[in-house]
């Protein structure tokens, strides 16, 4: 379902989503309307997992009580943290009221993310990112929602 925006709206998205490869693998999980949005210079394109200075690929990142843990253990809290805030940041300056994130991610998940035992249990609840925008009044959806 092709996503309505009004005039000059900009969304933020996942780059993921656009084509950028940068999820925790090295591979990018593209999506035509978001590409086809990209083209026509209606979207601002982040990871907040890479702004926040974590690199491609890395280790998965579930969250457990309130943290981002990679699966070898180490707490990435921070950069995941860091990066979200640069993405509001970049939202709120360019007046983004909406954003596309990647589903179930621990940074840009809405609603379900995977449950931190790294046994692709879902549960409820947002990932940082996510969970940042909403607090801040900016709508997020997931490609699942186009």
């Amino acid at each position: 379902m092709p996503l309505v925006l009004n005039a000059n709206e900009i969304i933020l998205v996942s780059a993921c989503l656009a084509g950028e490869a940068c999820r925790y693998d090295g591979s990018s999980a593209p999506q035509q309307e978001i590409l086809r949005l990209a083209s026509l210079g209606r979207v601002i394109a982040v990871c907040p997992e890479v702004l926040g200075g974590l690199g491609t690929p890395r280790n998965p990142v579930e969250l457990r009580e309130g943290r981002a843990i990679d699966r070898s253990g180490d707490d990435v809290t921070g950069a995941f943290l860091a990066g979200a805030h640069k993405c509001l940041a970049l939202a709120q300056e360019a007046g983004c009221r909406r954003a596309v994130l990647k589903a179930r991610s621990p940074s840009c998940g809405a609603g379900m993310v995977y449950d931190g035992s790294f046994s692709s249990k879902l549960v409820p609840g947002d990932g940082m990112l996510a969970a940042l925008l909403l607090s801040s009044g900016i709508e997020v959806l997931s490609e699942e929602d186009l």
